[in-house]
């Protein structure tokens, strides 16, 4: 009797310290679980346009700063529509290899990191907000077989 409310009282204590999300799926890549989000339409279609799937389906590790479908829709009138033509595709691809951070960051630490296009993200951490530069963290720790996703509420332009 006792070790049985002894194991009840750990595994709640797990649960506690490490939730588990609706999103997460350590079975899937990050491709597939940003596939699965609703808020990650514009992101999943601009991977594709870019090229980008392949290399989020690697081994990883991988972190996405995955920008959400609000994200995208505060850029400029015209911006998006206009990376995602054929003729822009090496740009779109700079811009998003500035959201893919090649580690695997479930804890987010201030400091600066590295991206895949070879430039930095400076990141803060003021209590429970988290910014990646400018850009807050609005869902984090999706958890896939390859990395993590942290979805955030703007692009990350590189030199901006």
């Amino acid at each position: 009797m006792i070790s049985r409310l002894l194991l009840v009282g750990i595994f709640s204590f797990i649960a506690v310290i490490q939730p588990v999300t609706a999103d997460q799926d350590e079975e899937k890549d990050i491709v597939e679980l940003a596939g699965k989000n609703e808020s990650l339409k514009t992101l999943v279609s601009a991977l594709k346009s870019a090229g980008l799937v392949d290399i989020l389906k690697l081994k990883g590790p991988f972190t996405l700063l995955a920008p959400s479908d609000e994200a995208f829709a505060k850029m400029p009138e015209g911006q998006l529509e206009s990376l995602l033509k054929p003729e822009n595709k090496q740009k779109l691809a700079s811009i998003l290899k500035h959201h893919v951070i090649t580690s695997h960051l479930k804890d987010i630490k201030a400091g600066t990191l590295r991206t895949i296009a070879g430039k930095n993200v400076t990141v803060t951490v003021d209590g429970a907000e988290i910014r990646f530069n400018q850009s807050q963290v609005i869902q984090s720790g999706i958890v896939a077989s390859n990395g993590v996703i942290h979805i955030i509420d703007g692009v990350l332009i590189p030199g901006s």
